[in-house]
């Protein structure tokens, strides 16, 4: 049965999920992560878009991303597509990488868009790999911490740091004390703040 179509809205963030095929391990070592952002790269390049916070788990990935000028499926199926071509040559497999196609929920306001980014970045935190964000080193935490790391071309943490007051340090601040306030409060654990179901324009 052919996939319905999904309605994208070019300006609107996303919650976007893609998991390993029966939720094996997508990322088996450092390289595999690093061929997983020059592919994002390769992909921006064609088609830009942007990231606001992400996290890379080991059997699944986590982007709070839009696509402003393409649908949002046809980024995702190239990002997907080209990570599943490497996955299966560097270690000799084939068939499926990815269970299905990429989950995704869109996401209307600043409240939202904020409950998504602290779940993203909490991830590790709640799959007990680490004690605190700062501690894993395949999510976009570091970039809300540090002021000092290059950004890729891809990401925009501005977005979400533009939504607190003050100077750039104080908005870096803010966002890191109110992450960590959720991360000590057992209310705030679990799936974040969702608007529905994700639809975008491409089948």
């Amino acid at each position: 049965m052919p996939y319905k179509r999904r309605l994208w809205i070019p300006d609107r963030f996303y919650h976007v999920v893609s998991r390993g095929n029966r939720r094996d391990p997508l990322f088996w070592e450092d390289a595999d992560f690093l061929a997983f952002f020059h592919i994002l790269k390769q992909v921006y390049e064609k088609y830009p878009f942007e990231i606001a916070a992400y996290c890379l788990m080991t059997n699944h990935f986590h982007l709070l991303m839009r696509s402003p000028e393409v649908p949002l499926s046809k980024v995702m199926s190239l990002i997907n597509k080209r990570y599943a071509n490497y996955y299966n040559n560097r270690y000799g497999l084939t068939g499926h990488v990815f269970e299905k196609r990429f989950r995704g929920d869109r996401v209307d306001d600043r409240r939202g868009i904020l409950a998504v980014s602290w779940y993203i970045h909490l991830n590790p935190v709640e799959a007990r790999m680490v004690n605190h964000p700062s501690g894993y080193s395949w999510s976009s935490y570091y970039l809300f911490k540090d002021s000092g790391f290059e950004q890729p071309d891809f990401m925009n943490t501005d977005y979400i740091l533009d939504f607190y007051q003050g100077t750039a340090e104080e908005k870096r601040g803010e966002y890191c004390a109110e992450l960590d306030r959720r991360r000590d409060d057992p209310k705030y654990v679990g799936k974040p703040c969702s608007t529905g179901l994700f639809h975008d324009g491409s089948s």
